[in-house]
């Protein structure tokens, strides 16, 4: 064996060594047992819960239930990495949506923080509301912060399991999003921080129950459904077909009435000319 060769050999063993030992170092912290979202569809959210706004003010939850679908997000707003993209996710998403935030949905961000301030909220409200850029969604996206108590039964409510790490001095938690009904109960979640904005407009166009969205978005809904392992619409194969086969159905019967009314228009002409002829 030549000594390039030898070498060679050696250098991919050394390799093979290095990523096996960095394999078996890879290992999940223990901590991240302790973090998931159990989706907990139509569960209702308690109307009681006490909060505070970024104004300082007392709030319920259900004050903001009642007339239009919500995005519901949970963050801790000194967090240094992860509840910034879940934020700036979900502006992305608003804003390549065509419905308005206030007009059509409202948006709740819930601090699981209890030693956040209505002065930090207030500063990332602004933030927020000074990027969408519609003047008339003022009001509309609110920020709240609460005690540990009514954390812990929204979070248990919404099947959001976090845990603080106390080496890092952080929380450690899954991003998501969800989509509430009017009424307050769950209706989707979207995972990541990246959040479809069609998936998002369906998911808001369902639990208003049509009372947003067009004709389309509804078509749509006929041709895709929420798929809740993955937080996303599918499309439902048999729907497409059998809306395809509808529209098939549709367009030969106009062809067919269209052709009918031209055949006896142009019988009723010739039966004309010739009773003309026989004068």
């Amino acid at each position: 064996m030549s000594a390039r060769i030898h070498a060679a050999m050696l250098v991919l063993l050394a390799g093979v060594a290095a990523h096996s030992a960095n394999a078996q170092q890879i290992v999940a912290p223990a901590i991240l047992s302790k973090v998931a979202i159990s989706q907990n569809l139509n569960a209702q959210i308690p109307s009681d819960l006490a909060f505070r706004d970024e104004n300082g003010k007392s709030v319920r939850l259900g004050d903001f239930f009642g007339k239009k679908p919500i995005i519901l997000s949970l963050v801790y707003f000194e967090c240094p990495a992860l509840c910034t993209e879940v934020l700036n996710g979900e502006l992305r998403t608003m804003r390549g949506m065509s419905l308005g935030l206030g007009k059509d949905f409202e948006a709740v961000t819930v601090s699981f923080e209890p030693k956040d301030t209505p002065a930090l909220a207030k500063a990332k409200r602004d933030v927020y509301l000074g990027q969408y850029g519609h003047a008339e969604a003022l009001g509309h996206w609110h920020f709240l912060t609460g005690e540990q108590k009514s954390i812990d039964a929204l979070t248990s409510a919404v099947g959001f399991q976090y845990a603080y790490d106390s080496s890092a001095r952080q929380y450690a938690h899954a991003a998501a999003t969800m989509v509430l009904t009017p009424d307050g109960r769950i209706a989707r979640y979207f995972y990541g921080v990246q959040f479809p904005a069609r998936d998002v407009r369906l998911g808001l166009v369902e639990a208003s129950q049509g009372r947003i969205g067009t004709l389309t978005d509804h078509a749509l809904l006929y041709c895709y459904q929420y798929d809740p392992m993955t937080g996303k619409y599918g499309v439902v194969v048999m729907n497409v077909l059998r809306a395809a086969g509808g529209l098939t159905v549709l367009l030969l019967g106009m062809f067919m009435t269209i052709m009918f009314l031209r055949d006896h228009k142009r019988a009723s002409v010739v039966a004309t000319g010739a009773g003309t002829k026989l004068r």
